[in-house]
């Protein structure tokens, strides 16, 4: 199968026209925030953070047993990774 194209100009199926220029919208007037919107919105964040405030506080006790709690997991873990790399068969 031969296929021959043509050089010709405008012979291509083309269109010879060149794409569109994207028109830009006309630029916005950018609108100033009022002082009472200003207002409500630093209310209602002062709002929604006193909300979400612990109802009591955190024993040191508490902290401490946290801590504890996450050295001692870190512990097993690596003495169960050394007990694999040494009881498994390697892959």
């Amino acid at each position: 199968m031969k296929t021959a194209l043509s050089t010709a100009p405008g012979r291509s199926g083309q269109p010879a026209h060149p794409p569109p220029t994207p028109q830009l919208a006309a630029p916005r007037q950018a609108r100033r925030v009022s002082l009472v919107d200003r207002a409500a919105l630093r209310l209602g964040l002062a709002l929604i953070t006193w909300g979400r405030r612990p109802l009591e506080l955190e024993s040191r006790e508490r902290r401490a047993r946290y801590a504890e709690q996450y050295l001692a997991r870190l512990e097993r873990e690596r003495l169960a990774r050394r007990w694999q790399g040494l009881n498994l068969p390697p892959r």
